[in-house]
């Protein structure tokens, strides 16, 4: 017999011949099911989703350290132009944008 679901989601099938030759005989018909599953916990079920968490946070952290280097450059980058632009003056107002090291 060909079983294409695993045991015990439906009852074995027990074929037409057999079955008739029973009934007409009077002959009982003995299902013998062998449960091979083994004991315990089935660690591939388990395991499986515990991985895929595991990605997703490794995959936030990379987002998390990816976005304080960029933000971290982009401070950089304003302070060097900050730096060289010198102070900015609108009608008689200064303003100075960043603090030279000499000071």
């Amino acid at each position: 017999m060909d079983h294409r679901t695993p045991p015990g989601n439906i009852a074995p099938h027990i074929p037409a011949a057999d079955w008739q030759r029973a009934q007409a005989t009077g002959q009982p018909v003995v299902i013998v099911v062998n449960d091979t599953r083994p004991a315990g916990i089935p660690w591939r079920r388990v395991l499986v989703p515990f991985a895929i968490a595991g990605a997703v946070v490794a995959g936030g952290w990379g987002l998390v350290a990816c976005l304080c280097l960029l933000l971290d450059a982009a401070a950089h980058t304003a302070t060097v132009i900050a730096g060289a632009a010198g102070p900015i003056g609108v009608g008689g107002i200064t303003l100075k944008l960043a603090r030279s090291k000499t000071t």
